[in-house]
């Protein structure tokens, strides 16, 4: 009956806890000067890098046009006003175009130069910033992960094995505090550096524009399905990830049980299936992403042929200078860019958003055992315990462990509780420190019943001496 219990419980547990990466997102908070700086760098950087292809179209209409006014200068006057004016050029363009062109050109390089400088710095200390939240964001939750885990039932730990817990706490973490380090920021990165863009290629050249436009819903309806497909894929590889850490764990711990009985080949053969088995899960997450990739970059390659095509027409027909060309081709590279990086970033989200899920089903456990809101602190304490009329059941199975058991033990007594195994005399040693609540009945000592006192005024006037002793790393005297 327990077994089954426990079993329901684990199926529980593997259930996502609602609204998991938003809740992980709200962190944020926290650090909101921090969070800030960052995302201001984000945007300062972002901006710097989309000047550049600005600035190449002003160099490569600075020396097309200083060499067409040069070669001006030798048509016949005659000549030259109709010249001028199929090049809608005036006279004095002509003059500007011929006389500073070199200057232009020494000015525009020399803003790329200062724009790339401010990009690299500015980026540096976005990448500072997020990666000093995001620490400071996993550092938030281990340590609230392990106050909640200290204070959780007895029930709670019998029901969840020891392995999933440290996973949750150190892996889930770690996925979690990689998307708010990077995925985030690159979504936002990717927001920013796609509407700019598409704005910016708009007024450019609005008829290429609509060209591309078709291939951006495409590609981010395939990322929102993989996105769909691929989060209950990653939840599946931390779960399976949670059995072998908890094979690994508990060989360790018991090492001089399975030398004794000479089992480690079985304990080989149960690690090897729990490998093996978390292998097969990330290749299937592997193979998933394999084929988002090359679809979606067969998508942007289509729409690249699309805009080279109509492009070059441009050119031909006149409509559209060298300079315009290729910046619009390098504002294009910012388009498809951000596609790109959407597969990164759907791979982290799916991550973390498995992960956030299981840290917050911890965060979101009941305490069986827990304060009263009016609870008091017991007294110092004279030993009188007395058990009235209790019956418990583990996991609230139907079978009761004790049942309508009554005694008294008084101050200065030695009581002796002798039965076989499982007939609950640790049962009802667990009971005096409240470990686990009676179901029915009362538990008193000196008259107080143990559920109107505070666990920690409770719990520090009991000694025990358990069965197995667990030595803690730390000094003698520590433990």
């Amino acid at each position: 009956m327990q077994t089954r219990l426990v079993e329901r419980h684990k199926k529980r547990m593997d259930m996502p806890a609602k609204g998991g990466l938003g809740r992980a997102i709200k962190y944020l908070g926290n650090y909101k000067r921090l969070t800030a700086l960052a995302y201001l760098f984000l945007f300062i950087s972002t901006g710097a890098q989309l000047a550049v292809p600005q600035l190449v179209q002003n160099i490569l209409d600075a020396v097309t046009n200083g060499a067409i006014a040069r070669q001006l200068a030798s048509v016949p006057a005659a000549f030259l006003t109709t010249a001028l004016q199929r090049l809608g050029w005036t006279t004095e363009q002509l003059t500007t175009y011929r006389d500073s062109g070199e200057q232009v050109l020494i000015n525009a390089l020399v803003l790329i130069v200062a724009f790339a400088v401010m990009r690299g710095l500015f980026a540096f200390a976005q990448s500072y910033m997020s990666e000093r939240v995001s620490q400071s964001i996993a550092f938030d939750y281990r340590n609230d992960l392990y106050a909640k885990i200290q204070r959780l039932s007895f029930s709670y730990h019998d029901r969840n094995q020891t392995g999933q817990l440290m996973i949750r706490a150190t892996d889930d973490v770690e996925k979690v505090r990689l998307f708010i380090g990077q995925g985030l920021l690159l979504a936002l990165q990717a927001f920013v550096l796609l509407t700019a863009t598409l704005i910016i290629l708009a007024a450019t050249n609005l008829k290429l524009t609509l060209i591309v436009l078709p291939v951006l819903p495409i590609a981010l309806l395939l990322f929102m399905v993989f996105g769909a497909i691929s989060q209950p894929l990653f939840a599946e590889v931390q779960k399976r990830l949670s059995r072998l850490n908890t094979i690994l764990q508990e060989n360790l711990a018991g090492i001089k049980v399975v030398k004794s009985f000479a089992r480690e080949a079985d304990e080989e053969r149960k690690f090897d299936a729990a490998a093996a088995s978390l292998m097969a899960q990330s290749i299937k997450v592997s193979r998933t992403f394999s084929f988002l990739f090359p679809v979606v970059f067969l998508i942007s390659n289509l729409g690249q042929a699309a805009v080279l095509y109509f492009g070059g027409k441009q050119i031909i027909d006149g409509t559209l200078t060298f300079g315009e060309w290729q910046k619009f081709s390098l504002y294009l590279v910012y388009v498809f860019f951000p596609i790109g990086q959407l597969g990164f970033i759907i791979s982290q989200m799916s991550q973390a958003s498995a992960s956030a899920s299981r840290i917050f089903e911890i965060f979101d456990a009941k305490n069986d055992v827990a304060d009263k809101p009016d609870a008091m602190t017991l007294p110092p304490v004279q030993g009188r315990v007395a058990f009235e009329d209790v019956t418990f059941r583990y996991f609230e199975s139907g079978e009761p462990v004790l049942s309508h058991v009554s005694f008294e033990a008084m101050p200065g007594e030695t009581v002796a509780l002798l039965g076989a195994t499982g007939s609950g005399k640790t049962t009802i040693i667990n009971l005096l420190p409240r470990f686990y609540d009676v179901n029915e009945g009362h538990v008193r000592i000196d008259g107080y019943d143990l559920r109107d006192v505070t666990l920690d005024s409770l719990r520090s006037q009991i000694g025990i001496v358990l069965q197995e002793t667990n030595l803690f790393s730390g000094t003698i005297r520590e433990n």
